[in-house]
């Protein structure tokens, strides 16, 4: 073996920036996640390679030596991943690119990349090391839909220091197939469940007290699943593990008082539940049958379930839907204002590659914004990028920016800081303040660190 080829071999594990910060907005700490994907490619990679993640949201890639580069990335930050594989492979390192836009539109990345990485990282990672050591890389691999007992513990050590949370994964999959979304698409329709044991290992391990559980629904859809998010919430009070998490739910979460307890007792701070909308024309075109199932005047009795245990809620709210008029959108934040959620995402609804709703809109050639992949940056939800309904672009965005105004403006941003306080209720004086109070600080925070500096370029000028 030659000296070069004794040498440790060096992966660079890229998270591209995110494109809206060429708008001028300036991402702080509570708003950038660690990279779990990346977390887990490196737990994969044996270790006699020296390994690096780098997330350009907190440090700008710049050339570097390496042997190899792993990149991943969503739709909107699509076209920097290229501009990044393009710094590398001008210099003669090749560049594996996967993650969701790669797995959902694969031949969009195929002319900036030496090999795309479909699917899941389990089910492949090892093969493509054993074949770049061979020299024998291939132009793809499929990762597959593998076991969460496949899951190696990520190397949560090599995420950045000044990171506030921590992501971890508990489930995996989601049944409920909305035509928005891209998640069954890429993890599947199964609901896949993670070892509780090995999770709780993994969170014992971190030092972080705040945990992201990244999971589309934590709590699941039936027995089994609500049984394994019990287990986990006993398992994180039993072994006084004293961390403080958020993540998402479904709106069924209220149909078991027991487990809502549980959650809190174990840390749960903020639940992010798909509202999407009021109106049920809505839900039907959009396959919300869960929401359907409960019935929107029951809306009110989960928030108040969840606030009875200091549970912040998180409300998405989606605009722009089919049968959506501009007055609807002007409806809803109305009904955002006295429906009792404490924080808001309030987005455009935006046609991801890999949905029914992007085939549609491709189908019907309602894309406005298709000069791929320059486009891709405004894929965020936050920029209108088809022909909507019964309303023309321009005034879908009018609309949505002023409604941005009213919901994220600092008065209102106060006002729902009290009514968080107040809807925490407790008999005990003691309790209502501490609960209280922490849950109006993390909603407030949300609103105003997470989504009002998001929209702020479009109302800057007020």
């Amino acid at each position: 073996m030659s000296e070069k080829e004794s040498k440790t071999k060096r992966l660079l594990l890229i998270n591209p920036r995110n494109q809206m910060i060429k708008k001028g907005i300036e991402f702080n700490l509570h708003t950038v996640y660690e990279s779990l994907g990346l977390a887990i490619v490196a737990a994969l990679t044996p270790s006699h390679w020296q390994v690096e993640i780098l997330d350009e949201n907190l440090d700008l890639v710049t050339f570097r030596e390496a042997d190899l580069v792993g990149l991943t990335s969503f739709t909107s930050n699509a076209n920097r991943a290229y501009e990044i594989a393009r710094i590398f492979r001008t210099r003669g390192v090749p560049v594996v690119m996967g993650g969701i836009h790669a797995s959902m539109i694969p031949e969009d990345a195929v002319p900036y990349v030496d090999t795309m990485f479909t699917g899941e990282a389990e089910g492949a990672w090892p093969e493509v090391i054993a074949d770049f050591e061979a020299g024998k890389l291939k132009k793809r691999y499929e990762g597959g839909l593998p076991d969460l007992d496949a899951i190696p513990r990520p190397r949560h050590d090599l995420s950045h220091s000044m990171l506030i949370y921590a992501s971890v994964q508990t489930t995996r999959g989601c049944p409920m197939d909305c035509n928005f979304c891209t998640v069954s698409a890429f993890n599947g329709t199964r609901y896949r469940l993670r070892p509780v044991k090995e999770i709780l290992d993994e969170l014992e391990s971190i030092p972080k007290r705040r945990i992201f559980f990244v999971d589309d629904n934590i709590i699941g859809h039936n027995k089994l699943t609500r049984e394994h998010a019990r287990e986990l919430f006993r398992g994180m009070i039993d072994r006084k593990l004293n961390k403080e998490w958020f993540s998402q739910a479904s709106m069924n979460i209220a149909d078991d008082p027991e487990l809502v307890k549980l959650a809190a007792q174990s840390g749960c701070k903020m639940l992010l539940l798909g509202i999407e909308s009021e109106k049920v024309e809505n839900l039907q075109e959009i396959h919300k049958m869960a929401n359907l199932k409960l019935g929107v005047k029951q809306y009110r009795s989960v928030f108040r379930c969840l606030h009875r245990y200091g549970i912040v809620v998180l409300g998405a709210f989606i605009f722009g839907l089919e049968s959506d008029t501009v007055d609807d959108l002007y409806r809803r934040k109305s009904y955002i204002n006295r429906s009792g959620v404490d924080a808001i995402q309030a987005t455009i609804l935006t046609p991801y590659p890999g949905t029914r709703l992007f085939e549609k809109m491709v189908g019907a050639d309602r894309l406005i914004k298709k000069d791929f992949p320059e486009d891709w940056q405004h894929y965020n939800m936050f920029v209108t990028t088809f022909r909507p309904n019964k309303m023309s672009p321009e005034a879908l965005s009018a609309a949505m920016k002023n409604i941005w105004k009213k919901l994220y403006n600092r008065n209102s941003l106060r006002i729902r800081l009290i009514r968080t306080f107040l809807n925490c209720w407790h008999p005990n004086p003691v309790r209502w303040a501490k609960k209280g109070l922490n849950a109006a600080l993390w909603g407030f925070y949300t609103n105003h660190l997470t989504y009002r500096q998001t929209v702020e370029q479009y109302y800057a000028e007020e």
